[in-house]
């Protein structure tokens, strides 16, 4: 009988991935950026295990987004007090906060424990098309 393989977090192989967002749809990204910060698309994916890669996304202001969301959705915080719902458009996230928009989007696709927090923490997300992890980038390919 064959036993299934189970990955300790010390034979973790930890990749950095490069995701450019022009012109590509916001949501077929972030399914494939939690994807691979979960770890799910290698032959040794164990759930309890973070064994998934760094991902770095470039050029994240210049994605597109499908119907007339940039005009109609709203993202809603609230600090516990009365009265103190703020409410701010998609349009205006993506021009100021560009990298809080990217990572709430994903943190809603990871689990929501310890392993999800320590995943998302290897998202790196930059406006621009610079980015300071060329060193990484270049010595994985």
């Amino acid at each position: 009988m064959k036993m299934t393989k189970v990955v300790k977090p010390h034979e973790v192989q930890r990749d950095w991935v490069l995701i450019d967002a022009e012109g590509k749809t916001f949501g077929r990204i972030l399914t494939e950026v939690a994807t691979l910060l979960r770890g799910k698309h290698k032959p040794s994916f164990t759930p309890n295990v973070d064994c998934g890669d760094y991902v770095v996304i470039i050029n994240a202001e210049k994605a597109q987004f499908t119907g007339v969301k940039l005009q109609d959705k709203e993202y809603f915080t609230h600090s516990g007090y009365f009265g103190s719902t703020k409410s701010k458009k998609l349009s205006d996230m993506l021009e100021n906060h560009t990298e809080k928009l990217y990572k709430l989007a994903v943190r809603g696709m990871l689990p929501k424990t310890t392993l999800g927090r320590a995943m998302l923490k290897k998202l790196k997300v930059y406006a621009g098309s610079e980015h300071p992890h060329t060193a990484q980038i270049n010595k994985g390919a």
